[in-house]
């Protein structure tokens, strides 16, 4: 797959987020950006978690800036960026700054062009956002043209990935919205949780939502925790790493939802179902 061209295209924006945390929403962005820059596309990482931000911790970086100093005007998008894995371009954010957590307009303004400016070198920028359902958390969902909804198994991630996207409807009804269950024992328990998840959006709020793929639960993502790696690039063949390829090359395979023919949800297909464990 090559990198788009030309000095008007922008990149495609992708939103990772999850209703409830602890759920490896930041482990599912990082493995796919990587596993989308083996494709050959140029990729970039918003740790948009403003106050809690690790995407740089599970990466074993040392930035000499973060997100903070773009909407304080202390420093440029250029002296923040750090290069992760594969070449990927990570934004990110700062840690236990409470001021953080409830940009000003003024500080979103910032935020904004700053981003503009980083989607003219990008194919796609996939932005971690926090869990829930906050304002700034919302704010982020707003910008992306996609949004992939990370769960796991357990009740209360579910009915936490409900009442996000609940909210995200009430917003915006034509927003596309993509499931990630990440976890899972295999395929079919995947395909149950998001069953359960779809048959409820489908009945209370009149709407479809895709499904992405899932991310088998493997002991060696905590391995690669522990080492500060990415496990698409610690030990690329493990059951884990081959979902996160899966899904990495379904995200690209979509191209952008706006700006041409919208695509429309998928649904899960239990007989079709990829089994990657």
């Amino acid at each position: 797959m090559r990198p788009r061209t030309g000095a008007t295209a922008k990149a495609t924006v992708l939103a990772i987020t999850s209703g409830k945390g602890g759920v490896g929403k930041t482990n599912v962005t990082i493995n796919v950006a990587i596993a989308m820059a083996r494709l050959g596309l140029r990729i970039g990482v918003l740790d948009a978690d403003f106050g809690l931000g690790n995407v740089d911790v599970l990466l074993g970086l040392a930035p000499g800036g973060h997100i903070g100093h773009i909407v304080t005007g202390e420093k440029t998008l250029s002296e923040i960026v750090v290069r992760g894995p594969r070449g990927i371009s990570i934004i990110p954010a700062s840690s236990g700054l409470q001021s953080m957590t409830a940009l000003s307009a003024v500080q979103r303004g910032r935020l904004l062009t700053a981003l503009d400016r980083a989607c003219r070198d990008l194919d796609y920028l996939l932005i971690d956002t926090a869990a829930g359902i906050s304002d700034n958390v919302m704010d982020m969902l707003e910008l992306a043209e996609r949004v992939v909804l990370v769960t796991s198994l357990e009740p209360s991630a579910i009915v936490d990935a409900y009442a996000l996207t609940k909210v995200l409807t009430a917003a915006d009804a034509a927003k596309e919205i993509g499931v990630v269950v990440n976890g899972a024992p295999n395929a079919v328990e995947a395909g149950l949780a998001f069953r359960q998840l779809d048959t409820a959006t489908r009945r209370f709020l009149k709407r479809s939502i895709a499904y992405y793929g899932h991310i088998t639960d493997d002991p060696a993502v905590r391995e690669s925790v522990l080492v500060q790696r990415a496990i698409v690039d610690h030990l690329p063949q493990s059951p884990a790493s081959r979902c996160y390829r899966i899904v990495a090359s379904r995200l690209a395979g979509l191209g952008p939802a706006q700006g041409g023919l919208r695509l429309a949800a998928g649904r899960f297909d239990e007989e079709k179902v990829t089994q990657c464990a």
